[in-house]
């Protein structure tokens, strides 16, 4: 099967998947929705003392996919902000901001192919960089995903974070939100996932990052780097318009 072939039938074996993850997601909204129906017919007040209460409740029972991240970074390496085998001759570095749609839609998009023909495989590992350049909101933002990844889920953080993003600079950040993306992605002890988002050195990294994105010269978010036996050094590829062209240079990289 040829690359591109292999390439579109994920990407239909994707689609597919969140076809059918939707349309569970539909029927479990029209059956909440007939139940409420009903039983605001049958006593309004313990509807609001229901709805009251739900509101304080934490968990992902609000969260979309995270059924689907679970499957697509299911048996890979998470070390850090590093996805993939810590031993891969090629390093590919995405700067990105949590909040940055165009991420949102390399992640959905582009990114998966990539996990499944190069990281999947063993051949290359994809270390994920803060570039917080829409707002404020997205310093916690990256610094809670940093804290993920001291948990050996970063990348779960990460991918959850880009399915359920808001509008940019829309106040969406908040600690409730990041809260209930942790425990989706998995993190186990969030106590000291608080603790560590909100420590000196966890946001000392966010801002580390995002320098090294400008000395890079990167202006925009995504944007790509890649290291390797075959690279000079830390090669920059800005934003390939392509999975195609991101494989490509993780080939050249490979030597």
């Amino acid at each position: 099967m040829s690359g591109k072939s292999a390439r579109d039938a994920r990407r239909e074996e994707r689609v597919r998947a969140e076809s059918e993850g939707e349309g569970q997601a539909r029927r479990k909204r029209l059956l909440q929705i007939a139940s409420a129906a009903v039983f605001m017919a049958i006593v309004a007040v313990a509807v609001l003392i229901v709805v009251t209460g739900s509101k304080t409740d934490g968990g992902d029972t609000e969260l979309e996919d995270t059924a689907l991240v679970s499957r697509e970074l299911k048996g890979i390496p998470q070390n850090g902000m590093v996805l993939g085998d810590p031993g891969a001759k090629v390093t590919l570095i995405e700067f990105g901001d949590l909040q940055c749609p165009v991420c949102k839609g390399f992640a959905e998009e582009i990114i998966p192919d990539v996990i499944d023909s190069k990281v999947r495989s063993g051949k290359a590992k994809v270390d994920f960089r803060n570039f917080t350049i829409i707002s404020e909101e997205s310093i916690p933002a990256g610094a809670a995903a940093i804290a993920a990844g001291k948990q050996g889920r970063g990348w779960s953080f990460i991918e959850l974070f880009y399915r359920n993003q808001g509008l940019e600079a829309s106040g969406y950040v908040t600690d409730a939100f990041l809260t209930e993306i942790a425990q989706g992605a998995g993190v186990h002890d969030i106590a000291q996932w608080n603790k560590d988002r909100k420590s000196a050195a966890v946001v000392a990294a966010v801002e580390g990052t995002s320098a090294e994105a400008q000395r890079l010269g990167f202006t925009g978010t995504p944007s790509f780097a890649v290291e390797g036996p075959g690279a000079s050094g830390v090669e920059t590829l800005g934003t390939p318009g392509s999975a195609d062209q991101i494989e490509s240079a993780i080939d050249s990289a490979a030597g």
